[in-house]
């Protein structure tokens, strides 16, 4: 199984800790679904979120990441 791309993981994380999720219209930036819109409800819930950066931390230290 391929690993997520470093830069996505990092955009997610940065999405999740954001106190203000404002997204602009996909019409303005020419694509109809991006990776954060993407996301399954139960990620972006407040409950969940240790538990998703558990495991971007995880995803990050493992070493099949070479």
């Amino acid at each position: 199984m391929k690993h997520p791309d470093p830069e996505h993981l990092d955009l997610i994380k940065r999405f999740l800790q954001a106190s203000l999720r404002e997204g602009i219209p996909w019409h303005d930036h020419g694509r109809k679904m991006t990776v954060v819109a993407r996301l399954p409800a139960w990620m972006q819930h407040a409950r969940n979120r240790d538990e998703v950066f558990r495991a971007i931390a995880r995803i990050h230290a493992s070493p099949l990441r070479a």
